[in-house]
């Protein structure tokens, strides 16, 4: 972040809310800070705002760094952001920071009400068949999480005790500041190389040796997804507080996300189904009949009534054969069958005899052998339409482009003329 140094503005406010004169070291602002802290806390009694005054305090004099910001330039220097906003964290989250995540009052968390910081979910995919949502199915799936420590509690020593990070004051942020030039400052944040953005450390001889200080150990856990009739693609099996735990935290939840995998025969279109069938012409006009291996299994006979003619692209439905309905799986959609029509490349002259003797008369010409002698003949050719309008399309761009060089050049011609 860059910017210009800020005026001076008020820099004795913070150590007169604590009692305390400028040169006081960081010994005299705990101790100020502490028995301030406890006299005002809402919990005995004390007033929340002085509470709350008490801690943005101590958390900007606390820290070197902002101390330095606050001395040389004043409280509107943090608020500006240069020192990461000055009183932004919770004055609760300061106080329990500074005994420890504990309570002096022997109650635990300081604040009952207060909502715990909840970690994050995991989410996996689950990749299933159709044949799956059709008639549902459990799978078994084996996981590693994190778990809390069964040793230290989640503690991370063996004494239960941890120390504040003394080069980030427990914030587990740092800030760095540097002179760019005249009037001009950067000011940047990291989080502390320390303790690892943590806010605390723990001793070498004190680490817990089953977690070795982590405070969470690996699990391996076999979770059993139950995947119901009728799901949707993308739809989400959650598992609450199955994900990895981390002190202090509310475990976030394990989410497996379904992931249809694409299948061969039928297609799905909420709660119905689609599938693509080529009759002969014979069977279209005829009739037909085949059997249909459904996605459980069953054998269905699908079959057109007597003296039925199916015609190209014809959709045909089957009631109660589509896609289980979700928490109905009683209740089922459609399954519709697009028809396709595959005609012969050509006729011999009997068969062409054969047929117009059963199908319907073709209609007269209406023309007399002298009308007709007058007609041109003509010669059909097989032709792909795409093609075709593709090739015209790229001809007339060409065609375009070459008129418009060429009005340049002449425009560029009579310029020089004149």
């Amino acid at each position: 972040m860059f910017g210009r140094a800020p005026k001076k503005s008020d820099n004795k406010r913070y150590y007169e809310i604590l009692g305390v004169s400028k040169d006081s070291s960081q010994d005299e602002l705990k101790r100020a800070y502490r028995k301030a802290a406890i006299k005002n806390h809402p919990d005995k009694g004390g007033d929340p705002e002085k509470f709350k005054e008490l801690a943005q305090a101590y958390e900007v004099l606390s820290d070197p760094e902002k101390r330095e910001i606050y001395d040389q330039y004043g409280e509107d220097a943090l608020k500006e952001g240069m020192g990461g906003g000055g009183g932004g964290h919770d004055p609760f989250d300061i106080f329990q920071s500074f005994f420890g995540g504990g309570s002096p009052f022997g109650g635990g968390s300081s604040r009952g009400g207060r909502r715990q910081k909840r970690g994050e979910d995991v989410i996996h995919p689950l990749k299933v068949s159709l044949e799956d949502l059709y008639s549902g199915t459990s799978k078994k799936l084996s996981l590693s999480r994190n778990v809390i420590c069964s040793k230290c509690k989640g503690k991370g020593s063996k004494s239960g005790a941890s120390m504040r990070c003394p080069g980030c004051q427990g914030s587990g942020i740092k800030v760095s500041i540097r002179q760019l030039g005249p009037g001009m400052i950067q000011q940047m944040q990291h989080p502390c190389n320390q303790c690892k953005g943590t806010g605390e450390t723990i001793s070498d001889k004190d680490r817990c040796p089953q977690c070795k200080g982590e405070k969470v150990v690996q699990e391996k856990k076999v979770l059993e997804v139950h995947v119901e009739k009728g799901m949707q693609n993308s739809q989400k099996i959650t598992f609450p507080g199955e994900a990895d735990e981390s002190p202090d935290c509310i475990t976030g939840d394990i989410v497996f996300v379904l992931q249809q995998k694409e299948h061969p025969k039928f297609k799905r279109k909420g709660d119905d189904l689609f599938l693509e069938h080529t009759l002969s012409l014979t069977e279209a006009l005829c009739g037909f009949q085949f059997v249909l291996t459904h996605l459980d299994g069953r054998q269905l006979l699908i079959k057109s009534n007597p003296g039925e003619v199916i015609k190209p692209d014809q959709f045909k439905a089957i009631n109660d054969e589509g896609m289980p309905m979700y928490q109905r799986p009683f209740m089922r959609g459609k399954l519709y069958i697009h028809f396709t029509v595959e005609f012969p490349d050509s006729l011999s002259v009997e068969h062409c005899k054969s047929l117009e003797a059963v199908l319907p008369s073709r209609a007269a010409a209406q023309l007399t052998d002298m009308e007709l002698d007058e007609c041109e003949e003509t010669t059909l050719h097989d032709v792909n339409i795409e093609d075709e309008m593709r090739r015209k399309q790229q001809a007339a761009q060409e065609a375009y482009e070459e008129d418009d060089e060429s009005l340049g050049g002449a425009q560029r011609v009579q310029c020089a003329q004149q």
